[in-house]
């Protein structure tokens, strides 16, 4: 599984790939210099049960480590699962 991170202006997203098709897309807006805000996540059928949204989040998440921004989770997936890996709290937005 490849997850790779593309952003243009103030839109970016997490997209995963396994043998060149497209398995799941992870959605944020950068709201600021400091933080982005996670809007949606997919996955698709035939890939769902892989973990491929958890594993779009911890590449996300290792992004904004290196970039030093937080994540707001507004997509209902990415809320719950910051509630569940402690982690990756620490790129949560308070």
């Amino acid at each position: 599984m490849e997850i790779r991170i593309v952003e243009r202006e103030n839109k970016g997203f997490a997209m995963a790939t396994e043998n060149g098709v497209t398995a799941g897309k992870m959605t944020y807006s950068i709201a600021g210099s400091d933080f982005i805000i996670i809007d949606h996540t997919e996955v698709e059928t035939n890939f769902e049960g892989k973990s491929i949204g958890k594993q779009m989040l911890y590449k996300v998440a290792e992004m904004a480590r290196e970039k030093h921004v937080k994540i707001l989770p507004l997509c209902p997936f990415a809320s719950a699962m910051f509630k569940k890996l402690t982690d990756i709290q620490d790129v949560l937005k308070q």
